[in-house]
């Protein structure tokens, strides 16, 4: 694929402002409001042609109706390597502070945790090349610009990763419901990857054996779980909670 589709006006506020990715057509709505208008003044600024359009191009362009007026092309989503996610916390003088997402194929859940990561300051978000939402335009707007300030690595295999990771000293933590330690019971400062399971099954069995330390949230109410891309935002900032106060 040479291009993606961003839409939505936050998607594309923070596309046209991010360095990322190459910005390459903006559409419009014809009888668009001053959000619409101010976006089309911001790409003009930054040389990207705009076309303004009627209702039924801009939803043919999105595959929908929610829009709001705006659509975006895009140079396609950029990945990096292993070493590449290393790197960001070294020259940020930070400990390592990595997620892993091990079969998130929704794709709502998959840009929620991209904007959860980005949001806690996460170096990189590590998926594996199957079983992974691919990153859509649904992504893009659910991750809200996420994707411009976060990196994502792919990987052939998480549990080689790990191990490759271990090697350089990160510690792998992954959440599972049932697991006996609580999620604030661990000293999160250290170099580490956090490990979030698919939306139904969690954590592979693979994957599970290859963590140093299964964590969970301890629920209360009734309630057994909690929405994958709900736990993973809960448990990135406690890492941030921790972190911070050290």
């Amino acid at each position: 694929m040479s291009e993606e589709i961003i839409y939505g006006i936050n998607p594309v506020d923070e596309a046209l402002k991010g360095r990322r990715r190459k910005p390459l057509e903006l559409f419009v709505a014809r009888d668009s409001g001053p959000r619409v208008r101010g976006l089309a003044d911001a790409a003009r600024r930054r040389g990207v042609p705009v076309r303004d359009s009627d209702k039924s191009e801009l939803e043919r362009l999105a595959g929908n109706s929610r829009h709001q007026g705006a659509v975006l092309r895009i140079e396609p989503c950029s990945y990096v390597e292993i070493d590449d996610l290393l790197k960001i916390g070294r020259d940020r003088g930070e400990p390592a502070f990595l997620v892993a997402l091990d079969g998130v194929t929704d794709p709502h859940n998959f840009g929620a945790l991209l904007r959860s990561a980005a949001g806690a300051g996460c170096h990189g978000v590590i998926c594996p090349r199957d079983n992974s939402a691919p990153v859509t335009g649904v992504v893009e707007r659910a991750a809200a610009g996420a994707l411009e300030h976060v990196a994502l690595c792919r990987v052939v295999n998480l549990a080689r990763t790990f191990d490759l990771l271990k090697k350089e000293g990160l510690w792998i933590y992954g959440l599972a419901g049932e697991a006996d330690q609580s999620l604030y019971s661990i000293d999160f400062t250290s170099d580490l990857v956090l490990v979030v399971g698919s939306e139904g099954k969690g954590l592979r069995p693979n994957v599970r054996r290859h963590c140093d330390q299964l964590v969970s949230i301890p629920m209360q109410g009734g309630v057994g779980s909690l929405n994958v891309s709900v736990a993973g935002a809960l448990s990135l900032f406690e890492v941030v909670r921790q972190r911070r106060k050290g």
